[in-house]
């Protein structure tokens, strides 16, 4: 039988050695044949490449690679190697190409950067000049809400992008200390947030009459609330004072939603109100629903809104002051509780125990999403997803384009009255006075075990929570128990809390 060129070698090397199980590597002091012969054709055969053409020198090494061995092509590849690679960061600003150095480490990570910057003096020098550590961090606050977040609150934004007049850009050092400084904040606020542990600030609504804050929105530097005493409060986050009391419904203000021009509110009394945001002037009331208006939502436009009288009402947002009636949508058999929408669907829920979802283009009725065992009180939709809390206390979460339900969460022990989520989170509230934190990732991992979902439980409301709001930093929640709580998972500090409970130099009451 014949012989493979391989077992050739192997023969000629070592008659009795086995099989080689490892690549032969190349070995540039190897022994050489020296004698006279060889070096003499050796010479003759240097004389006649350098006569060939560049296309003959190829062809010649093709033709004598070919009538090599497999151990060999090794060796080879092993010279040829260092001499293909080439080291162009540092070629680059030879030829004056120093910002294509820059711009091809820009886009490495964290991690990359800082290993670049052990290569050599010369990459040092390009990620230096080129403030690389600024523009990973840019990049960040750009692309990421909660690096801009904190971008704000920590008050480094001032040291990012163009530097304002009269202001000196700092050095590639200040941004090289900050980035970790960042990162530990980030798993300080993550570790808060799976523990627990927050800073709490309290405003006390103190209501004369009816007490309870049905429904609230937020921003940096205001809480807007509705409240069971017929009033819209709208509180300074600085320093928690109500700053201005916007006075009209003659029933509870059941929830509201603001942009930068209006605040619009629903009510016991069946109207839906607009309010100036800046001057809290009212500006239109629209009277359709024949119950309470029991939630709304608008955007681009279009204005949502739903009653207890078991409709949901489309309109077309021209200005403040001009809103008409679209279509009216009926379906459902009982009121109807809470409603969102997209430019693709409009969904709403019901005490009927169902979820109905509309086309948001044609209003026409597209499925119905069973499976609640009772009355459905709060959802949020977005994306793909709905997450929606019933008073069978579960909360569902559900794929709204082929109606299936993906997880159901148990662990609250009564009515589900608030819930919202973002990439990371599902927040929820509920008529047992606690505020659930549920890690969305593992609920959407259908092999993630059901008693691993819910990260915490936060108590300190003593009435039922009505109404949540939150971000990478906080929840803003308010209750039955005329309270609204700002639960601060930024600025916690472990000396403030030794026994693991809220601290209480951190409780501030107005």
């Amino acid at each position: 039988m014949m012989k493979m060129e391989t077992d050739k070698i192997m023969d000629e090397t070592n008659s009795n050695a086995q099989a080689f199980t490892t690549t032969m590597l190349y070995d540039p002091v190897r022994k050489k044949d020296s004698s006279p012969t060889y070096q003499t054709e050796r010479e003759l055969c240097f004389q006649y490449f350098t006569q060939w053409s560049e296309s003959g020198q190829v062809d010649f090494v093709e033709q004598l690679l070919s009538r090599m061995c497999h151990y060999q092509h090794g060796q080879i590849n092993a010279y040829l190697k260092p001499m293909l690679q080439r080291d162009f960061i540092t070629l680059l600003p030879i030829k004056g190409l120093d910002h294509i150095a820059e711009n091809i480490l820009s886009y490495l990570d964290a991690e990359s950067l800082k290993s670049a910057e052990l290569v050599c003096k010369e990459w040092l020098r390009v990620i230096s000049e080129g403030m690389l550590w600024k523009k990973l961090i840019e990049r960040k606050v750009r692309t990421d809400s909660l690096w801009r977040g904190l971008a704000e609150r920590r008050n480094w934004m001032q040291y990012l992008f163009k530097p304002r007049p009269g202001q000196t850009q700092r050095p590639h050092s200040f941004h090289r200390e900050l980035f970790p400084k960042i990162m530990n904040d980030i798993d300080s606020i993550e570790n808060n947030w799976r523990t627990g542990r927050h800073m709490l600030r309290r405003i006390n609504c103190r209501s004369e009459n009816s007490k309870g804050v049905y429904c609230l929105q937020y921003d940096d530097g205001k809480i807007v609330s509705g409240l069971r005493d017929n009033t819209i409060k709208i509180w300074d986050r600085t320093d928690l004072q109500c700053v201005k009391t916007l006075i009209g419904h003659t029933g509870s203000v059941l929830c509201l939603q603001y942009d930068d021009k209006v605040i619009i509110s629903g009510s016991s009394d069946s109207t839906v109100r607009v309010w100036d945001v800046n001057t809290g002037e009212m500006v239109n009331t629209l009277i359709h629903h024949c119950e309470a208006v029991l939630h709304l939502r608008f955007n681009n436009g279009m204005m949502v809104t739903c009653s207890k009288d078991r409709s949901i009402a489309v309109w077309d947002m021209t200005s403040p002051s001009e809103i008409t009636l679209r279509r009216v949508l009926v379906g459902h058999r009982a009121a109807v509780n809470v409603v969102d929408f997209d430019e693709k669907y409009i969904v709403s829920a019901s005490g009927d125990r169902t979820i109905k979802v509309w086309s948001t283009s044609s209003c026409e009725f597209v499925r119905t999403l069973n499976g609640h065992k009772r009355g459905i009180a709060c959802l949020q939709y977005r994306d793909r997803l709905v997450v929606s809390g019933s008073s069978d206390n579960s909360i569902r979460l559900w794929d709204i384009e082929c109606g299936a339900c993906l997880r159901v969460l148990e662990g609250h022990e009564e009515l589900v009255r608030c819930i919202r989520f973002d990439t990371k989170r599902i927040v929820s509230g509920a008529y047992d006075g606690k505020i659930k934190v549920w890690d969305l990732v593992a609920a959407l991992d259908p092999r993630a075990a059901s008693n691993t979902l819910c990260l915490n439980t936060l108590v300190e409301h003593t009435g039922r929570v009505f109404r949540l709001q939150f971000d990478e930093f906080q929840i803003v929640s308010s209750s039955h128990d005329d309270t609204i709580l700002i639960w601060d998972f930024l600025n916690f500090t472990p000396n403030e809390n030794k026994t693991g409970r809220t601290p209480s130099p951190a409780l501030m009451e107005h």
